[in-house]
């Protein structure tokens, strides 16, 4: 049982650094200062990244083998950490915010 959790979960780190290579890219393309950088050739081991989201506010998270963080900061404080579920919900209220984004860029062209 505890090897196919564990399976389950690096297969958990590896779907998420696809999303957060996505997500960087979907960033980038609307002028968003945005990286993300993967550790190992498939993402398995994980991945880091960052979203300077304008007026010194940015965004951090970081998937592992060991955990999954979000931070916020603004002006290199952090103001908000949160860890595991809780951080892959914002990063889904992130990636939600900028596909709303996108249609409205959409209809105004």
């Amino acid at each position: 049982m505890f090897l196919r959790l564990a399976a389950q979960y690096q297969d958990l780190v590896k779907d998420l650094v696809l999303t957060l290579e996505a997500l960087a890219e979907g960033l980038k393309q609307q002028g968003v200062a945005a990286s993300c950088y993967s550790c190992g050739t498939d993402g398995s081991h994980g991945a880091s990244f960052v979203a300077d989201m304008t007026d010194g506010h940015a965004v951090r998270f970081l998937v592992t083998g060991l955990g999954i963080s979000w931070v916020e900061m603004r002006n290199g404080v952090e103001l908000v950490k949160l860890e595991g579920a809780e951080a892959i919900q914002e990063l889904d209220r992130l990636s939600c915010h900028l596909r709303s984004l996108q249609r409205s860029e959409a209809v105004e062209a």
